[in-house]
C-alpha cells in the first residue's frame, strides 16, 4: 500500500556529497490517527548494492572474503570482516554488478546467478537496498586470484570454507555482516539443508 500521500517534504538540506550523500530532511508525516506531525530525518545515500553467495552443493563449501571495514572498526570490531562478495551497483544492473564483483574479489566467473531477495540493510538512516544472489560454483569457474582492486583500496583475502564451518562462524560471532548471515541462512534453508533421519 502506497504511503506517498502521507508524506509532505518541506525542505532538504544537503550536508555532504562525497562518496555518500548525507541529507537532513524536514517533512510532515500523516500519522495513523490522521494527524500531521513534523519530523526531521537524516539519510545517507551511496546507492544500491548487490551481494552473492557462491556455493558448491557437492562439496558443501562456500566462497567468502575477509577485508577491512573501517566503519566496523570504529564501532569496536578489531578484526577484518568476513563477508560474501558484494559491491555498489554504480549504474550497472544488479546481475552485472555481482558478476564483476565476484571476478574482482574472489576470482570466480559466475555461471548462473539467481536473485533470491533484496533487503534494506539499515532502514532507519540508509537508503541502500542490497540485491542478494546465489550461484553454484566449482573449480572450473576459477579464472583469477581475486583480491579486489588495489586502486579502490581493496585488500581482500579469499576464503573457501566448508558450509557448516561458515554457519558455525555465524553462531559464534566470527561472521557479523548482515547480508552474509542472511545469505548463509537462506542456503541452510533452501540450498544445502542437513539430511534428516526418516
Amino acid at each position: 500500500m502506497s504511503i506517498a500521500h502521507r508524506i509532505r517534504v518541506k525542505s532538504v538540506e544537503k550536508r555532504t556529497d562525497h562518496w555518500t550523500r548525507l541529507n537532513n530532511t524536514t517533512l510532515d508525516w500523516q500519522r495513523s490517527d490522521g494527524r500531521w506531525q513534523e519530523l526531521q530525518r537524516e539519510t545517507v545515500d551511496h546507492g544500491d548494492g548487490a551481494a552473492i553467495l557462491l556455493y558448491d552443493p557437492q562439496r558443501r563449501s562456500v566462497v567468502l572474503v575477509r577485508q577491512l571495514r573501517y566503519a566496523t572498526f570504529l564501532n569496536g570490531n578489531d578484526e577484518l570482516l568476513i563477508e560474501v562478495p558484494a559491491g555498489l551497483l554504480d549504474e550497472l544492473s544488479p546481475e552485472d554488478c555481482i558478476r564483476a564483483e565476484a571476478e574482482q574479489e574472489v576470482g570466480f566467473r559466475v555461471r548462473r546467478p539467481r536473485a533470491v531477495f533484496d533487503a534494506f540493510m539499515s532502514p532507519g538512516s540508509l537508503t541502500e537496498r542490497v540485491h542478494c544472489y546465489v550461484a553454484e560454483y566449482d573449480h572450473h569457474d576459477r579464472i583469477g586470484d581475486g583480491g579486489g582492486l588495489a586502486h579502490e583500496g581493496e585488500d581482500i583475502e579469499v576464503l573457501e570454507l566448508p558450509f557448516d564451518d561458515a554457519l558455525a562462524m555465524v553462531a559464534d560471532g566470527r561472521i557479523r555482516d548482515a547480508k552474509t548471515i542472511m545469505l548463509l541462512q537462506y542456503a541452510a534453508l533452501n540450498l544445502m539443508p542437513r539430511a534428516t533421519l526418516a
